[in-house]
């Protein structure tokens, strides 16, 4: 796992960079907006997502300036929709990334703007990427808008999470809130690695395969983590699912069944790389750090 630790160093490292180049400075005016946005974005949060869709075109053969701003991207898309989750509206949470949210810090106003402006510079930053072809890049922004905003996206998946606090759900239900309000973003970025890296429709087929587990797997790791740590631990609410009655795999199947059911997931999102020719084994350590993180 010492590859691994430094692969996700080094892309954290990577991707801050590029979204301090991309992102305006806290003293360009409005000020109050451009902190909230920089408060939230430079949080120390553990890049996941961008680290999924670098792991998958250095994969198929793409160069990491191909990769860096699609990979910010996907990050400011990813931190908009904290932001926003967070509010009094939605989540009502006082701490994200072990620090006061958005909200709390800013103003409610001031952090619904600073999510609408990196959802909107998300797609700014792919469509002016000098590194892809116009193909490349429309073809970017269709799939990531798609993530994000179509009735199986992270967005339509959190209306459903909201609509199904204190009901009970069947599993199938509930996999598919997981799906879209953490699937989506994740399988997104696993195929934007994959269509810079040049692979091939089977190739991505089979990446699509093992991201879409890894999206479910993220998430039910995530309900897990939520009954068994402490806040400090987390860097957020513990407990707020359970407080919220919202509809989760622990809730539906206990704990330790829960468990089982992620190494079983952890499994088959491994499988679905068998059939590609590459080397896959940072591919497949991504979904070990997954199944056993404790944050």
């Amino acid at each position: 796992m010492i590859e691994l630790t430094q692969f996700l160093d080094a892309v954290r490292r990577d991707v801050d960079s590029t979204l301090d180049l991309l992102v305006p400075r806290a003293d360009v005016e409005p000020r109050r907006l451009h902190e909230a946005i920089r408060w939230s974005l430079f949080a120390g949060g553990k890049r996941i997502r961008p680290a999924i869709l670098m792991a998958v075109g250095r994969t198929f053969g793409a160069a990491d300036e191909q990769l860096a701003r699609t990979s910010a991207a996907i990050e400011m898309i990813h931190t908009y929709s904290l932001i926003h989750d967070d509010l009094p509206s939605m989540d009502d949470d006082d701490m994200r990334r072990g620090k006061a949210t958005c909200h709390k810090q800013f103003g409610e106003a001031t952090a619904i703007l600073a999510g609408d402006v990196l959802q909107t510079l998300a797609f700014k930053t792919i469509a002016e990427d000098e590194n892809l072809t116009p193909e490349i890049r429309i073809k970017l922004i269709s799939i990531i808008a798609a993530a994000a905003g179509t009735p199986t996206g992270m967005v339509a998946g959190q209306q459903l999470d909201l609509d199904a606090e204190g009901q009970t759900l069947s599993i199938g239900e509930i996999e598919q809130i997981h799906r879209g309000k953490t699937g989506a973003i994740i399988s997104a970025s696993a195929l934007a690695g994959a269509i810079i890296g040049g692979s091939s429709d089977d190739e991505q087929s089979s990446i699509e395969k093992y991201a879409s587990k890894l999206g479910l797997l993220f998430q039910i790791t995530d309900d897990l983590l939520d009954v068994t740590q402490q806040s400090e631990t987390l860097g957020k609410t513990a407990g707020k699912d359970a407080a919220a009655e919202k509809a989760t795999y622990p809730s539906h199947f206990g704990v330790e069944q829960t468990g089982i059911m992620a190494k079983y997931i952890h499994n088959e999102a491994c499988d679905a790389l068998l059939s590609i020719k590459c080397d896959t084994k940072l591919l497949n350590m991504l979904a070990d750090f997954i199944v056993n993180r404790t944050r």
